[in-house]
């Protein structure tokens, strides 16, 4: 792949550390892996102090002594960065900053917000920062009120979306959004272990404490599964300590290294999601990459590549008797389970990062030339807002 003709400099702000493993934060490293790649010079800012409204100056004297050791450490040790469970290419410079302040942010041609927080910083960016670009992932109403979130899609900012629900919620509001769809690594997940060669009754599911990801929908699916089918076995993954009381025929894996997590996808026959709302969900899809077949709530998010009866069996959200049922069917009607497994497989395989990443890399060229001129690297029909349907 030739690098590209014109060489930009991109700056992405994430709203904290990367030490955690965030699939949010995952899209934006693998973009910026995608852009080094093609030969553009890429920073990610990862600020000690996200909020705008509640610099330093503001915080009570002990949470800021405790902010300031915290920024301080990992600035020596690099404990920001995501060595633990991502590879950021050397190309790209992780940096560490005290607040998203413009004086901390390096001068560029593009300059990306990927939070709400984010956003709320950028806005006020002088020219010098880059063109002002906002990916969006969710709606994240859980970490602020909604009138503050919507607010920041409001802001004369580009944005991206990675799901039509959320283009949709752009549109009703006036706004204009680039939907490009996540990418996916297929070299670090794939299928090894052939689909008719699994435990039919092995099931997986992630662990997250939040509670609308729906980890105890699924718990509750799992447990009233096995009361019919005995033989039900469900693994777990997360990134917590392992949970207590949980109920038997449930294994527990905390924080699993990718090829480990890998090994576990592959082993699952069924792969659960109860979540209430995702932006575009990345482990069913990760768990499609390796074989297994998706039972899932009815959401938007996974939309992009969840069909029911087709690449997925889905049932309405908070309803675990009906994933229940939906868990029954694929145990005991083993073609209906490789058929959804295979068709998953297939469909999953148009979501490449060559083609996210290429995207975004064309929206980033033409914001940049006069009057929308397309980029000698981009057709001229990529011009339409829906980049990737």
């Amino acid at each position: 792949m030739p690098e590209a003709k014109k060489s930009l400099a991109i700056t992405f702000l994430l709203p904290h550390s990367g030490a955690v493993p965030i699939g949010g934060f995952k899209v934006v490293y693998e973009y910026a892996n995608y852009m080094a790649k093609r030969g553009h010079t890429v920073s990610v800012v990862h600020p000690a102090i996200s909020l705008i409204d509640k610099p330093l100056r503001r915080l009570k004297p002990r949470l800021a002594a405790r902010t300031i050791r915290n920024y301080l450490k990992e600035k020596m040790t690099g404990s920001f960065k995501p060595t633990s469970w991502f590879n950021v290419s050397p190309s790209v410079r992780l940096l560490v900053a005290p607040s998203l302040a413009a004086k901390y942010i390096p001068d560029g041609d593009i300059v990306v917000a990927t939070a709400w927080e984010t956003a709320e910083w950028v806005q006020q960016y002088p020219e010098s920062k880059g063109k002002k670009f906002y990916l969006i992932q969710h709606l994240e109403t859980w970490s602020s009120p909604e009138e503050r979130v919507l607010a920041t899609w409001k802001m004369p900012l580009e944005k991206i979306v990675i799901a039509q629900w959320l283009q949709r919620i752009a549109e009703d509001l006036g706004q204009t959004a680039h939907l490009i769809h996540n990418g996916l690594d297929f070299d670090r997940f794939k299928l090894v272990t052939a689909l008719d060669n699994r435990d039919p009754y092995s099931l997986m599911l992630l662990f997250h404490g939040l509670e609308w990801k729906g980890t105890a929908d699924g718990l509750t699916a799992f447990e009233i599964a096995r009361r019919q089918e005995p033989k039900l076995k469900l693994t777990l993954f997360g990134f917590d300590p392992t949970p207590d009381n949980l109920p038997p025929g449930v294994e527990y894996y905390s924080n699993p290294p990718q090829d480990l997590l890998r090994g576990l996808y592959n082993q699952a026959s069924i792969f659960l999601s109860a979540s209430w709302s995702e932006g575009f969900s990345l482990p069913p899809a990760e768990a499609l990459q390796c074989g297994a077949a998706l039972v899932l709530t009815d959401i938007e998010g996974p939309a992009a590549y969840a069909v029911n009866g087709q690449t997925a069996l889905l049932s309405p959200i908070k309803d675990p008797e009906a994933m229940a049922a939906n868990i029954l069917r694929l145990v005991r009607d083993p073609d209906l389970r490789l058929k959804i497994a295979r068709n998953g497989h297939a469909t999953i395989q148009e979501f490449t990062w060559e083609r996210a990443g290429s995207a975004m890399e064309a929206l980033f060229l033409r914001s940049l030339q006069p009057w929308g001129v397309p980029t000698e690297s981009e057709p001229a029909h990529s011009a339409s807002h829906s980049l990737l349907q």
